[in-house]
């Protein structure tokens, strides 16, 4: 059957979760006019997470014709300080129950492993992450709520990149959380290619536990090398020269990933990052995945 699309507003983080010019409520009414099932939240869309304002946001989803199949969340559970790696862990458990709220059951809550703290080894930090997800998940459990690790480069407010941004460490990290129904892979193909690795091979390595996907696509500028962008310098945000646009023209093989993906039988959403350079591209990247869903899942 056809994958079900989502769509998330990358172009407007900054404004809706940054500066706040933007509401979420904004961002649910422009989407209206997008084909697409869902809409993807970040937990920093929300000014407040009192039942009322939570219980507004979803009725505007639904009022829009939408559904909410995923929640992103930056947890940095790689912190060198033992509480603040407790707030993330609290604050990881919040937003389950968020998740619950807004999209029910089965709905996909993200997780990162953390930032790539100066001097935090890999044995180090790999303990830290599991062992904060361990503490997750039962929550996860308790509410039937998907846990989806994500092969992620940097938040778009983090100093520091991903820990786990490179394939070796974060199948690692996968292999070391064995939860098949409560916890999985948030694929994202763009990161894999940022990363120095190929978006490929960690999908056939880990398709068998992807519970969700990101879509967006990239485009390095002029003159930039992907060892750019591995950023170890502590730059806020993401690199100018990584630039976003229309999904299926960049640099991810799509043909091959839906091929795969089809193969195991995937049954998780896909989201698009995408409008860095107006709707017009986002409408033309949902259209884009429209195709591939037909091409691929019609009869799978």
């Amino acid at each position: 059957m056809p994958f079900k699309i989502s769509a998330f507003p990358k172009c407007y983080l900054d404004e809706i979760a940054g500066r706040r010019s933007m509401t979420v409520f904004d961002w649910i009414e422009m989407a209206r006019t997008l084909d697409a099932d869902g809409l993807e939240m970040y937990d920093g869309f929300f000014t407040s997470l009192d039942a009322t304002y939570l219980g507004r946001v979803r009725d505007a989803i639904h009022e829009a014709g939408f559904v909410v199949p995923m929640l992103c969340t930056s947890p940095d559970f790689t912190h060198p300080d033992p509480e603040a790696r407790k707030r993330a862990i609290d604050h990881e458990i919040e937003m389950i129950r968020v998740m619950r709220f807004l999209g029910g059951p089965r709905s996909v809550c993200r997780v990162l492993s953390g930032q790539k703290h100066p001097g935090l080894e890999r044995r180090e930090g790999i303990d830290r992450v599991v062992a904060c997800i361990e503490e997750v998940l039962p929550i996860a459990r308790e509410h039937d709520i998907v846990l989806g690790l994500e092969n992620h480069y940097k938040d778009g407010f983090w100093s520091f990149p991903e820990f786990a941004q490179k394939q070796d460490v974060f199948l690692e990290l996968l292999a070391a959380i064995p939860d098949r129904t409560h916890f999985g892979v948030q694929y994202d193909p763009s990161n894999a290619i940022v990363a120095g690795d190929d978006p490929i091979a960690l999908l056939e390595a880990v398709a068998d536990r992807v519970v969700s996907m990101h879509a967006s696509d990239r485009y390095l500028a002029e003159g930039t090398s992907l060892e750019e962008l591995r950023q170890t310098d502590g730059t806020l945000g993401y690199s100018a020269n990584l630039r976003h646009g229309v999904t299926g023209k960049g640099l991810n093989d799509y043909d091959a990933i839906f091929r795969i993906l089809a193969e195991h039988n995937y049954r998780g959403w896909v989201s698009i990052e995408d409008g860095m350079n107006g709707m017009g591209e986002m409408a033309e990247s949902l259209a884009f995945l429209r195709t591939m869903s037909a091409k691929y899942f019609s009869e799978s």
